[in-house]
């Protein structure tokens, strides 16, 4: 019995740590494309696995980059403001 009651703590131990670190890559890749919009676009320009597609509204227009880059770091720290320790 005592495992049973373990492993829902267990998930949701694992669910907060997965959305904590999908806040930092969301923060992180927001800073690449703050700081560095035109290198960052470029290296997933080309033979990226797919995130062309994702990356084509960015070509040529790194303020474009840069106004997404803000959102993606406001949503990642509110996505990890939402986490809490228990």
């Amino acid at each position: 019995m005592a495992r049973a009651t373990h492993e829902p703590e267990v998930t949701r131990l694992l669910a907060r740590r997965t959305v904590e670190m999908a806040a930092v890559f969301m923060i992180g890749d927001g800073m690449l494309g703050l700081l560095q919009p035109r290198r960052h676009v470029a290296l997933w320009q080309e033979r990226a696995l797919g995130a062309e597609a994702l990356v084509a509204p960015f070509v040529g227009r790194p303020g474009r980059r840069r106004a997404y880059a803000l959102l993606q770091i406001a949503a990642g720290i509110a996505l990890a403001a939402r986490q809490h320790a228990r």
